[in-house]
């Protein structure tokens, strides 16, 4: 048994996006603990080899796809990929995404706006297309990590993208079910993440831009239930849950994990 007790993953594969680091990465580790065989996806090598070789170094089965999930080619070849170490693929978590800036709307450029969107929409999209045909014959679970920036400030683009990341959720769920796969959505709030090895903006703030980023922290601070951000092992158990057979009959919904009164959706056939 792990350390959370229980081993619902064994005998499934399960596909990470985002997992060299953050809640993709704790994730991984989450699934890995509990059985599953693992395909590490990222946009960055480096990172994400260390930590399929630190699973690999406790014994858990780990591989790594590397790949723009920007683009449609990038999705289907880390679906290859996976099913090529694997053999099949039974859970798809599309955490790719996370806002770059913090600011008024209007002080976004055209290029910002549609880096945001290129970071934190077309992954999951192109994902969710590209992992179909391999779960169309045994059924499979999609959970799709959103936000619950979609009620906040200073994220306009990135929070538009998860709108989109809840609509492709809850559409999706009644198109797949008959192929018995679900797709759900988490909409994590505030988290608190280690250091990034590969970091979001590669420049120092200027004085404006931390003072719109305290502004922003104290807000998403405010709205929380909690007198804490969560942690990453804590958005990972959630995820952990939808993905698992636990959650066989949950599809289509939008799981808030902290933020003051997030409306929770859900679908009905």
């Amino acid at each position: 048994m792990n350390e959370h007790g229980c081993k619902r993953f064994v005998g499934k594969v399960a596909l990470v996006t985002g997992a060299g680091q953050g809640i993709g990465l704790a994730t991984a580790w989450r699934l890995a603990r509990e059985g599953a065989q693992v395909v590490l996806a990222d946009k960055s090598a480096e990172p994400t080899h260390e930590a399929a070789e630190a699973m690999r170094a406790e014994g858990l089965e780990a591989a790594v796809a590397i790949a723009d999930l920007a683009t449609y080619a990038g999705a289907q070849s880390v679906m290859a990929g996976a099913e090529a170490a694997f053999g099949r693929i039974d859970a798809l978590i599309n955490n790719v995404g996370g806002t770059i800036w913090k600011k008024p709307f209007w002080h976004y450029s055209e290029d910002e706006i549609k880096a945001e969107v290129e970071r934190s929409f077309w992954p999951p999209l192109w994902c969710c297309r590209a992992v179909v045909p391999y779960m169309q014959a045994h059924g499979g679970a999609i959970v799709n990590v959103g936000s619950n920036a979609t009620m906040g400030i200073f994220r306009i683009p990135y929070s538009a993208s998860k709108g989109g990341v809840v609509g492709l959720t809850t559409a999706l769920a009644v198109e797949l079910a008959d192929f018995n796969i679900r797709v759900n959505c988490v909409a994590p709030g505030n988290t608190a993440v280690k250091e990034r090895p590969t970091p979001r903006l590669e420049r120092e703030l200027s004085d404006q831009e931390k003072q719109w980023n305290q502004q922003f922290y104290d807000y998403v601070t405010k709205e929380g239930l909690f007198d804490r951000p969560a942690s990453i092992e804590e958005q990972a158990a959630v995820i952990a849950f939808l993905a698992s057979d636990d959650a066989s009959y949950i599809t289509g919904e939008v799981l808030d994990t902290g933020k003051r009164g997030m409306r929770i959706s859900s679908v009905s056939r």
